[in-house]
């Protein structure tokens, strides 16, 4: 296996004003054969204030297995919750599917089978790119040039709504407390599906505590109601968050936790007094939450037996697209 990190922005493109210093990156999880193969990005949650490991390796390695070379992204986010990130994100999804595309010789990728793959916020990410592809220009000349427009997604108990069901602190961290109906219209992605939106698989369960199952529905009835292939699994059973659900992922094997680089950073910075814009009542909170010493829970997880299949589900569909 070939694992490296690539940046997908060069310093000079990149100015969302609370990085401190970190820029959105690629992690390869590439096959060592020249053989030419889907692609998938994985894109995990975090509520838009981190991007959490146990949505990154281990769900680059399970489709790796599967015959994928895969990818792990890191994009923005503010853990700090004081500068609303707008389209940041979308400009940084949409830049990682051209970079890869562009790339995709050097990958040993068919650039005509790239999915993205997210979760929770990660999957509003996602979909961010598929109703909005046409918004995220890039201000590379040469990149511009490149679709941005992925092959299919794959959005795992997602973030979708800006409405009645909607995850309140992932909108608030993305647009602001008090951000203008026009703005939160926007990423409201229910209201944006249409014809040229990228094939979807879906999945949620109806049990679901932090994001409520009606996201998930909604984008799907926005896909059949406007002629795009999807499929729809709600699960009866399971908590927010089960990503892939492997016996090692239950046991907390999540693997590296590179995700969260730019959270370190700005913890870092918060502490020694040079946060941007953050309140005392955050800085407090964070200074709080980052002096403990994270603890595992003890044994494993309970399984989900037919969360578990997903990826099954998945992978079958996958295929049924490239026939």
């Amino acid at each position: 296996m070939k694992t490296f990190r690539e940046d997908v922005w060069k310093a000079e493109e990149y100015h969302y004003e609370a990085a401190y210093g970190f820029i959105p990156n690629l992690m390869t999880y590439l096959h060592d054969d020249e053989e030419t193969r889907p692609c998938m990005i994985v894109v995990p949650g975090g509520g838009y204030c981190m991007v959490v490991p146990p949505e990154g390796e281990s769900v680059a390695k399970e489709f790796y297995n599967r015959g994928m070379n895969t990818f792990v992204f890191t994009y923005t986010t503010d853990i700090t919750m004081s500068v609303p990130l707008k389209t940041q994100p979308l400009m940084d999804i949409s830049r990682a599917v051209r970079y890869v595309r562009k790339n995709a010789a050097r990958f040993c990728i068919d650039p005509e089978k790239i999915v993205i793959c997210g979760f929770s916020a990660g999957a509003h990410v996602c979909a961010t790119l598929g109703v909005h592809f046409d918004y995220a220009v890039d201000p590379d000349p040469e990149m511009k040039e490149i679709s941005n427009r992925p092959d299919a997604m794959i959005l795992s108990y997602p973030v979708i709504t800006a409405g009645e069901f909607t995850h309140e602190y992932s909108i608030q961290t993305l647009v602001g407390k008090d951000a203008p109906a026009v703005e939160k219209d926007f990423f409201s992605l229910e209201k944006h599906v249409s014809e040229t939106t990228p094939p979807s698989f879906i999945w949620q369960t109806v049990e679901d505590n932090l994001v409520p199952v009606e996201n998930s529905m909604l984008f799907a009835q926005q896909c059949r109601a406007q002629g795009v292939p999807y499929a729809y699994y709600a699960f009866p059973h399971g908590w927010h968050g089960l990503s892939v659900h492997t016996d090692s992922w239950r046991k907390g094997e999540f693997g590296e936790p590179y995700t969260m680089e730019q959270v370190m950073r700005a913890v870092e910075a918060v502490k020694a007094g040079n946060g941007v814009r953050v309140s005392e009542q955050r800085k407090a909170e964070l200074i709080e939450q980052f002096s403990q010493e994270p603890s595992m829970p003890e044994g494993e997880a309970p399984k989900f037996e037919d969360v578990a299949m997903w990826p099954d589900l998945a992978s079958a569909w996958m295929k049924s697209l490239w026939k």
